[in-house]
């Protein structure tokens, strides 16, 4: 019979020497943990003694107790009578609740009211971008400069925003990129984002961080709905091995997105000064984060946010030669590359077909290297310099989608389609699935407006000509190409 343990007596156990915490009504003894817990041994010590269950829950999908955890470290349970009370304060929300999402009439008013609804911590990591927050601007700025041009006297009666990714239908253009801790914004998690989807016929990207396990968010899928899921190549390759065989085996995975733009984490100021830290540590003078062999942060000294936490064993040391050989002895799916920000990376990948059938240019939307180019830039310097990878992989751009005119832009330029990430979240804690619905009914219905307007009915029939992006493009690198270096590299390998 297990043992009832008083909340006091768990209490005593908050120091590296005996380290004792509370899930879900159950005492587990974590001491022989914390020097392999991934984010770090101060993570769980800021919680140790206590009822953790309201910080884990929301970040941790099912299952990763019986996986980390020996059957013999649960040492019994605890009486709920004696776990303190939580005061008003202490909420982890306003009790407000939000408005019907039909008042909401852009993405700006619904993360204003998405940021209503969620405590500080969860606004840290959803909101925070690298640094002093340049890229994460300048994603916004970019679309703003390039302007439309319409045409007139044509039938638009029948405008059409169904298109295919990979080969797959899709309902529109429009897909949410891999955006992790989706629970921390609103129960129903990435299994909500994922019904919102099904609405729209839209493509999903499930994050390698979700806080749901995959299996649960396709469970209530459309039989034709698409998924992709991002890979985040662990530093013990067992572990993305072991996931990599789960994934093989959901019929609603269609692909798999290895991420590259974020081999570290970026220095989320946001995140790292509200997201995990306690009052009490607020008051201390931060240490920088310390380095481990890897170039991982060490996020068990000075400050840590949620992003630092969740890029802890990610692998840095991919390249081209062994990590897609590796990922093709893995699974037989088709590689997106995510994350290019330049012509170069983005004419190597075309050169790596069959195996690569798409690009994501992306600039971790603002969250990694802080000054690094907004993802329509690098769509005008592949149209400067190598305009033949348009016709050999597929090229997709996240980052800085507010408005159905920045879809259309993107597509009008080469892109195949758009993801947006935080705007998803925020839809998600504003009104849960709801809010992910109008996020998406906003930005098709947006975009519907914008292809009449311009006098066009299908997205095949965008190009070039519907778009002025003269204003942008002295922003654009106007150095060497570098393609011919390239080309004997890569031929000089086979």
């Amino acid at each position: 019979m297990a043992k009832v343990f008083d909340a006091a007596e768990v209490a005593k156990h908050n120091t590296r020497e005996s380290c004792w915490v509370i899930l879900y009504g159950k005492v587990y003894d974590v001491t022989d943990f914390l020097s392999s817990h991934p984010g770090g041994a101060k993570i769980i010590l800021k919680l140790a003694g206590k009822d953790a269950t309201e910080e884990y829950d929301p970040i941790h999908p099912p299952g990763i107790l019986e996986d980390e955890l020996k059957p013999e470290q649960c040492i019994g349970t605890v009486d709920a009578s004696t776990l303190p009370k939580k005061g008003p304060q202490e909420a982890s929300a306003p009790s407000a609740g939000p408005p019907p999402m039909h008042h909401l009439l852009n993405l700006d008013e619904i993360e204003q009211v998405g940021h209503k609804q969620v405590n500080k911590k969860a606004w840290a990591y959803y909101y925070s971008a690298s640094d002093d927050k340049i890229s994460k601007r300048l994603n916004n700025e970019a679309y703003r400069s390039i302007l439309l041009r319409p045409r007139v006297f044509r039938d638009v009666t029948r405008a059409d925003l169904g298109t295919t990714v990979l080969g797959h239908k899709v309902g529109i253009p429009i897909y949410v990129s891999p955006a992790a801790m989706a629970r921390l914004g609103h129960p129903a998690g990435e299994a909500g984002i994922a019904e919102g989807c099904r609405s729209f016929g839209a493509l999903q990207i499930i994050s390698n961080n979700a806080s749901m396990t995959p299996e649960q968010i396709v469970k209530g899928a459309a039989p034709d709905q698409v998924f992709g899921w991002q890979l985040y190549v662990n530093v013990d390759r067992k572990k993305s091995e072991a996931m990599l065989a789960r994934i093989n085996k959901l019929k609603a995975i269609k692909f798999i997105v290895l991420t590259l733009d974020a081999p570290v984490a970026g220095k989320r100021e946001d995140d790292e000064r509200n997201g995990l830290t306690d009052a009490a540590e607020e008051e201390q003078a931060p240490k920088a984060a310390a380095r481990t062999s890897d170039d991982t942060p060490d996020v068990s000294q000075g400050s840590a946010g949620i992003g630092q936490m969740l890029f802890a064993g990610t692998d840095p040391s991919l390249h081209w030669q062994a990590t897609l050989p590796w990922l093709a002895e893995h699974t037989d799916l088709p590689i997106v590359l995510k994350g290019l920000q330049t012509h170069e990376d983005a004419y190597l990948a075309s050169l790596h077909t069959p195996q690569v059938k798409g690009i994501i240019l992306s600039n971790h939307g603002g969250r990694a290297l802080d000054t690094a180019p907004p993802a329509v830039h690098t769509l005008l310097e592949i149209r400067k310099y190598c305009p033949e990878v348009f016709d050999k992989i597929e090229v997709y751009v996240d980052g800085g989608i507010r408005r159905g005119t920045d879809v259309i832009k993107a597509l009008a330029l080469g892109a195949k389609a758009v993801g947006i990430g935080r705007a998803a979240l925020w839809g998600l804690a504003a009104g849960g699935v709801d809010g992910v619905r109008r996020t998406l009914q906003i930005l098709t219905d947006e975009s519907y407006t914008c292809m009449r307007l311009l006098g066009v009915e299908k997205i095949e029939d965008l190009g070039p000509h519907n778009v002025n992006t003269r204003a942008l493009e002295q922003q654009i690198y106007d150095g060497p190409s570098g393609l011919d270096s390239l080309r004997h590299i890569f031929q000089a390998k086979l």
